[in-house]
C-alpha cells in the first residue's frame, strides 16, 4: 500500500473502519520488525506472525500487509497512519530501561507529545504531552485503557529529549526494551486557540 511519505515509515498503525469484529489496532514498529505486530488497544507482548505485515519491512514508497483481517480483509475499509523520524519534528525510536530514576532518552528536540510501550514484554501504551502538566511533569494517559489520566512525576520533557523519573516496569524496567513515538514542541508557550 502506498504511504505517501518521502521516506520509509518506521511506525505504522492500521485499523479497520468498516468491520467491528476485527476491531484491533495493528502496530508495526521498526524496533520489533515486520514479523511482529502490537495491538494498540492491549497491554500485551508483540505478536509474532507474518499474517500482519507479510514479513516485509516498509520501503520508501509502500508498506506491506499480510492476510489477517485486522489489517487486510477483502472489501473492508481501513485507515493507516505512517510515521517516520524527521529532524526537529518527530522521532520513532527505542530505549533500554535502566530501572533508575533519571533515565534520559535523546530526541534532539523538545518533545510536545510522547507515546511509550514496552516491546520486550507486557505493558501499556502510555502517552505524555506538554499541555497536561503537574509542575514540570506530564500527566499520564494509557491508549489501551479507558481510565482517567494519572497525575504523577513519570516523564519530564527536556530541551533535547525526555527523562523518565520512575523505575515503573511499564516505562523503565532495567534491561527491558521500550519503543516510542515523539513529536516536537513548536517553541511556543501560549495555549493554542481552537479551530473554527
Amino acid at each position: 500500500v502506498g504511504h505517501g511519505l518521502d521516506s520509509t515509515p518506521e511506525m505504522v498503525i492500521v485499523k479497520s473502519i468498516t468491520t467491528t469484529a476485527n476491531g484491533s489496532w495493528s502496530v508495526y514498529h521498526i524496533e520489533t520488525g515486520a514479523t511482529k505486530s502490537i495491538a494498540l488497544e492491549q497491554a500485551t507482548t508483540p505478536f509474532t506472525d507474518v499474517g500482519y505485515w507479510n514479513n516485509t519491512s516498509p520501503t520508501a514508497s509502500v508498506f506491506s500487509l499480510g492476510t489477517y483481517a485486522v489489517a487486510n480483509q477483502s472489501s473492508a475499509n481501513y485507515i493507516a497512519y505512517n510515521f517516520t523520524s524527521k529532524p526537529g519534528f518527530s522521532k520513532v525510536g527505542s530505549y533500554t530501561g535502566s530501572g533508575v530514576v533519571g533515565n534520559t532518552v535523546m530526541t534532539v528536540f523538545e518533545p510536545a507529545f510522547v507515546i511509550i510501550k514496552k516491546s520486550s514484554g507486557t505493558g501499556g501504551w502510555y502517552m505524555f504531552d506538554n499541555k497536561r502538566l503537574t509542575g514540570s511533569y506530564s500527566d499520564q494517559l494509557a491508549a489501551n485503557s479507558s481510565a482517567a489520566e494519572t497525575t504523577g512525576t513519570y516523564v519530564k520533557f527536556l530541551a533535547n529529549g525526555f527523562q523518565l523519573n520512575t523505575a515503573a516496569s511499564d516505562l523503565n524496567t532495567s534491561s527491558q526494551t521500550f519503543i516510542y513515538l515523539a513529536f516536537a514542541a513548536d517553541g511556543s508557550t501560549a495555549t493554542p486557540s481552537l479551530a473554527n
